[in-house]
């Protein structure tokens, strides 16, 4: 299969030799060198390549216009992250067309593939965002001034590769072009590996955001400084990281930590500023709502206790996500034709990841397509699919696009 070679090509792009994990970062070399990629591998099979107003590639098998089924993924990748999320999707719209021109098929309508920018947030703090800038649910000004830790803003790390920051913005045309958007990623769970099935459908997407939190106290001597004369923000946010488990567990949600950054930093020194970075999920709205709000009242109680002051807002932030009905189980149905009788019904999954899928879903319908993960693990060079299942997920996207591309545009 052709995604075996399509695979190999891209692996090395900007994985880690210590450990095996990826750091591919928005307009910087990897992630450069990975739009390259796929870049050079759409022209080698005619296909037309685009880069629209945000950033974002898109290759064309057709005409671009009106009436386009769409497909596709990301390339960034988090910091030290896994193969598969975001890649795999990429890498298998491609297979996906030499899948279906060796069937000698011949599209009714155009065929779009779709790289995003930024899906992971990992360089400027925002997660999908070349789709949210499409979708026009983010401000143009406020994402060309987000930094990266280097205090690199958008605009200026854009125009450096060559693009121009100031046509960033909503897409209502290209948007409008799109008929269905269908996006092949790998499973963020196991639920698959105890069904035997290769490949499942996701029925929807849990509400989750992200808020930053700042706890500012007063620099001071490590050593010199009673205990009782210190104001500092490592305590509350110690006490915060312990109130969002302990609120994730009493509402079955998902609450992590995961990123701070400390001022002054330095081992004999108590910090003046912490910032961290809370990432919270939740089954529907209200929970998540309790949960946010619940590590606002444990971090605001803590600041107090210590002397400390506490700010927390929200820097991004996507609601449920319900994927077209009739989509998806259009797509279920085509997908279990392949499946033995004995496996059952193929899955329809939740999930607690989000996508450009989800970000799209309220302007076209959108569905999803997962492929098996034994590992069960994501954001983490252990994340991984095995080959014959990649080969699985590549033949049901190319069935899924092969029974949307045979009728014209507007009639699927």
């Amino acid at each position: 299969m052709s995604f075996d070679r399509l695979w190999a090509d891209l692996a090395p792009v900007g994985r880690s030799a210590d450990s095996g994990g990826y750091h591919r970062y928005t307009w910087a070399g990897a992630d450069t060198d990975a739009r390259a990629w796929f870049t050079e591998a759409a022209a080698a099979r005619g296909l037309d390549v685009r880069t629209d107003r945000n950033g974002n590639l898109w290759a064309w098998w057709g005409t671009p216009g009106p009436g386009a089924v769409a497909t596709g993924s990301h390339l960034d990748s988090v910091p030290d992250g896994g193969a598969f999320d975001g890649p795999l999707g990429v890498a298998g719209a491609l297979a996906a067309v030499d899948e279906l021109r060796s069937r000698g098929f011949t599209p009714a309508r155009p065929l779009a593939l779709g790289v995003f920018v930024e899906e992971e947030g990992g360089r400027f703090g925002v997660p999908c965002l070349g789709s949210r800038l499409s979708a026009g649910e983010i401000d143009s000004a406020r994402a060309r001034g987000l930094t990266d830790a280097a205090g690199v803003t958008w605009d200026r790390a854009m125009a450096e590769a060559g693009l121009d920051p100031e046509g960033i913005g909503p897409d209502p045309e290209l948007l409008g072009w799109l008929d269905v958007f269908v996006e092949l990623h790998v499973e963020q769970g196991r639920a698959l590996e105890d069904t035997g099935h290769p490949v499942g459908v996701a029925g929807a997407i849990w509400p989750h955001g992200r808020w930053r939190m700042d706890f500012t106290g007063r620099a001071d001597h490590a050593g010199t400084t009673r205990l009782q004369d210190r104001n500092d923000p490592m305590l509350p946010f110690a006490h915060t990281i312990l109130a969002a488990r302990a609120l994730a567990e009493k509402h079955d949600a998902r609450a992590t930590v995961a990123k701070s950054l400390i001022t002054p930093n330095g081992t004999n020194a108590i910090p003046s500023l912490v910032s961290a970075w809370l990432d919270a999920r939740a089954a529907d709205e209200d929970t998540l709502a309790a949960v946010v709000e619940g590590v606002r009242e444990a971090a605001e109680r803590a600041a107090r206790d210590h002397g400390v002051t506490h700010t927390m807002a929200a820097e991004s932030t996507t609601p449920l996500v319900e994927f077209s009905h009739d989509l998806r189980d259009r797509m279920a149905a085509i997908v279990g034709t392949r499946a033995a009788e004995s496996v059952g019904p193929v899955p329809v999954l939740p999930t607690g990841a989000g996508h450009d899928a989800g970000v799209l879903s309220a302007h076209v319908p959108t569905a999803m397509l997962y492929v098996r993960n034994p590992t069960g693990v994501s954001h983490s060079p252990q994340e991984w699919a095995r080959p014959e299942d990649s080969h699985a997920g590549v033949l049901a996207l190319a069935d899924v696009l092969q029974d949307l591309l045979a009728v014209p545009g507007g009639t699927s």
